[in-house]
């Protein structure tokens, strides 16, 4: 039995070199822009920050019984170890950091995706040298800088003479750090108009955040964000309306509608001492603890309109914040305080006055005698 070979195979075959040619020229032909949504990609980055800040908190707290000069003296080499763990067990095994992740995004090669490669269905990994460098960079970078820092602080290289090696250190160390910003700052804007690259050590190395499945619908429920709008706009409206109502003078429109006049006058204050300030006594009242008690006693006396005497700084602060401030003792309107002279008894004054007194009696005595006497003479 003859082997015959299909009609079409001679054609194909011939069709083979043609198609080659075509398959090669398509990768130079522009092909329709990726896009990447910019706010997923600074979203991963502030998801990342706040997952950093909160393993930073617990491992601060795992270390709150030592002293705190080992967490100071050791805080670098902590915080190297937990950004080694999380680049460990995020970019370098997983291709994307943590806060990426959830935003349904992964870096990819965007080396193999120039030209009309870059809308490929299929993404490129990182090569073991692109991770091996951005964790060099970011773990380890931020860790030399970081001790760096401590080192020209600690040694003040700013402040050494201008012909000292560290002082001319340092120098360079601050326009490296303005040329970083400069580079960072450009880097932000060309990433805000074309949406790929964040950092300039993305740009570098290549390494682009894509999603990790196209056809997945971003799920963004703003619900959540939405009650907070409504609660932040609600507070600062708190705030701002706060300091406009008076509660105190509030308080006492009610309790005088409320409360008849005679159980207004009648409370707990107007029974104390004469001099013993109430509002002293209030304040203690409601202070916390006994350590942030004050004296009650009144010092520079001043007497109001109703005949009650405070402490000037008391009665005059209370008149300041509230024009209808009421007694404590009493519960009148108070309008006008005035300075209460206490004039102290004088002993050998009052024994004066009282022989004085004896004297103008004995005299008095005297004469009604001479007069009784003169008339018996006379009869």
């Amino acid at each position: 039995m003859n082997n015959t070979s299909p009609f079409w195979e001679p054609d194909w075959k011939r069709v083979q070199a043609p198609l080659s040619a075509l398959r090669r020229q398509l990768a130079s032909f522009p092909s329709p822009p990726l896009r990447i949504m910019k706010v997923s990609q600074l979203d991963a980055d502030l998801l990342d920050e706040e997952l950093l800040e909160t393993m930073k908190e617990q491992l601060w707290s795992a270390f709150a019984l030592f002293k705190p000069t080992f967490k100071e003296t050791f805080k670098p080499e902590m915080t190297l170890a937990l950004n080694l763990i999380m680049y460990k067990f995020s970019v370098y095994d997983m291709g994307a950091t943590y806060g990426s992740q959830l935003q349904n995004l992964i870096y990819r090669n965007e080396r193999k995706h120039s030209g009309g490669l870059q809308s490929t269905s299929s993404d490129a990994p990182l090569t073991k040298t692109q991770k091996i460098t951005y964790g060099a960079v970011t773990v380890g970078g931020q860790y030399l800088m970081d001790r760096l820092n401590r080192v020209v602080t600690a040694q003040g290289w700013g402040e050494l003479p201008e012909d000292n090696i560290k002082r001319k250190a340092w120098n360079v160390l601050q326009k490296g750090g303005s040329i970083f910003r400069i580079v960072s700052l450009i880097n932000f804007l060309a990433f805000l108009y074309a949406g790929k690259y964040r950092t300039v050590l993305e740009r570098v190395l290549s390494m682009r955040l894509v999603y990790a499945e196209r056809n997945s619908n971003r799920q963004a429920s703003f619900e959540f964000l939405n009650r907070q709008m409504v609660w932040h706009a609600f507070t600062e409206f708190l705030m701002f309306l706060m300091p406009l109502i008076n509660v105190s003078k509030l308080k006492r429109n009610i309790k005088r509608m409320l409360l008849p006049a005679a159980l207004m006058s009648g409370n707990e204050l107007s029974a104390l001492p004469a001099h013993i300030c109430a509002i002293c006594h209030e304040n203690n009242s409601a202070a916390a603890t006994p350590a942030t008690q004050t004296s009650t006693v009144i010092h520079n006396p001043y007497i109001t309109d109703c005949g009650h005497v405070y402490c000037y700084y008391c009665i005059k602060t209370k008149m300041m914040i509230d024009d209808e401030w009421c007694c404590l003792r009493c519960g009148k309107k108070v309008d006008a305080i005035a300075r209460h002279i206490e004039v102290a008894p004088d002993k050998a004054l009052e024994d004066k006055i009282e022989d004085e007194d004896e004297l103008s009696e004995l005299e008095a005595d005297m004469a009604d005698t001479a007069g009784d006497s003169v008339s018996d003479k006379r009869s």
